[in-house]
């Protein structure tokens, strides 16, 4: 037994903790989560709890249902808002077959493997996520709704509202389950929220994020309202995003940073960002995932449309942010498309993918995008060569299905079945008769 096991036995004991949760995610990236008594979390390191696979959406094909959850002991954390009645730890798993080899349709398992081959080529991948969501009265949207808990701003505070006091409890929560938050504060719609976590490497982020969005909900709960990380679940008011900044690093150095460059951009840098241009809407259908994604993506409020970069140009699908006078090491670059409803394990493993592929090929970088791209007209666009993301969840996966970054990188197994689910969901959505079309056509027609 590794000295990390060992800590996660004795800390079960000390603490009295009655249950284990183990916590791992189907292909679309919903958590899921079985509980094990203390007494089993030895025999959970050593083989594995039994799970059904072909109970988690794309996970296993009926006749070969069996897979093993094998506890990470590195992300053992006491789950805060369970309180000391019945304490409950949790622990992240990697999805394993009874033979012990990775189980192909574990995202956790795709991002390891991207992850690999990064460092393959010496380098570790940092990721710092800006989560938005909106807080809402309930979740009932039958009378009018939804319902933001405050007709709040950006940067607004608000003394004694609701959100003020959620987000002081949900970072008071997160930083007692080991999450370090750098930012909070009021988003530009009303009842949104944005809470910064600090930058880590990209599978502890993907994690973060998974148990930041379980602290959110919970939070919510305890205080009687609704928190959703529906990409736009107003018509009239901002999308919520996930901007991921990222980095290269090769050892303790920056490979983003050089001296001297055009805003201190390395070549490996500028090549990065050429990759991510170049694949962008080949990856959209997994950064972008759900019908109302594109809602997001097309509704204007500082969304990215179309495939561009730019230096601190927030219309810009990716920025490079200002650089901070001898901090090499804080250079890095943004992604802005990404959602918060996106599967991070997933999203991470193909904006790495794509980054590293234009380092590998050469790209070179476009020139960058000065104006604000939204006020450019079509032709203005088109004379620049910018080209425009995905307009909807089809057409982005028409895009993926033909991309051999996406299939290479997901596997067979996850890329076939994200296929098949998105285009179920498309179908359903592309069926329905909408509130629009009855207004402006049941009368008139």
């Amino acid at each position: 037994m590794d000295k990390q096991q060992d800590f996660v036995l004795r800390t079960i004991e000390e603490r009295g903790v009655k249950f284990v949760r183990l916590w791992f995610t189907d292909v679309v990236g919903t958590l899921k989560s079985v509980a094990v008594a203390p007494a089993e979390v030895e025999g959970a390191f050593a083989e594995g709890v039994g799970i059904d696979g072909s109970a988690i959406e794309g996970m296993t094909r009926s006749y070969e249902a069996d897979v093993l959850a094998q506890p990470d002991p590195s992300t053992f954390q006491i789950l805060p808002w369970r309180g000391e009645v019945d304490p409950t730890a949790r622990m992240f798993c990697d999805i394993t077959t009874p033979d012990g080899e990775p189980a192909i349709a574990d995202p956790r398992n795709v991002l390891k493997r991207t992850l690999a081959r990064a460092a393959a080529r010496g380098f570790t991948f940092y990721t710092h996520p800006e989560i938005e969501f909106y807080l809402l009265k309930s979740s009932d949207y039958t009378d009018g709704g939804p319902h933001p808990i405050d007709n709040a701003g950006y940067f607004d505070n608000v003394s004694g509202g609701i959100a003020q006091d959620f987000r002081r409890r949900s970072v008071r929560m997160l930083e007692d389950i080991g999450i370090s938050v750098e930012f909070s504060h009021h988003e530009a719609g009303p009842g949104q929220n944005e809470i910064d976590l600090r930058y880590a490497d990209a599978l502890t982020t993907a994690d973060n994020v998974m148990t930041f969005r379980t602290v959110i909900k919970e939070v919510a709960s305890e205080q009687g309202v609704y928190a959703t990380f529906m990409p736009k679940p107003f018509a009239q008011h901002p999308g919520s995003g996930m901007h991921t900044h990222m980095s290269l690093f090769e050892g303790d150095t920056n490979a983003f940073y050089e001296a001297g460059g055009q805003y201190q951009l390395s070549k490996i840098g500028r090549q990065f960002i050429a990759g991510l241009l170049h694949y962008a809407p080949e990856i959209t259908a997994i950064t972008n995932q759900y019908v109302n994604s594109y809602k997001r993506l097309w509704g204007g409020d500082e969304a990215p449309s179309f495939v561009t970069w730019g230096h601190n140009n927030r219309s810009a699908l990716v920025r490079v942010p200002v650089y901070k006078p001898n901090k090499g090491q804080s250079c890095r670059i943004e992604y802005r498309a990404i959602d918060s409803a996106a599967n991070p394990y997933l999203a991470y493993s193909l904006l790495l993918a794509a980054g590293l592929k234009g380092i590998e090929d050469g790209l070179e970088l476009p020139d960058e995008a000065e104006d604000n791209v939204w006020e450019l007209t079509d032709t203005e666009r088109k004379a620049l060569g910018y080209r425009a993301l995905p307009a909807s969840l089809d057409e982005a996966i028409a895009l993926m299905e033909n991309s051999e970054l996406v299939a290479e990188t997901l596997g067979e197994k996850v890329f076939n079945y994200v296929l098949l689910n998105k285009r179920r969901e498309w179908r359903a959505y592309r069926a329905q008769v909408t509130d629009f079309e009855l207004r402006t056509n049941l009368e008139s027609l």
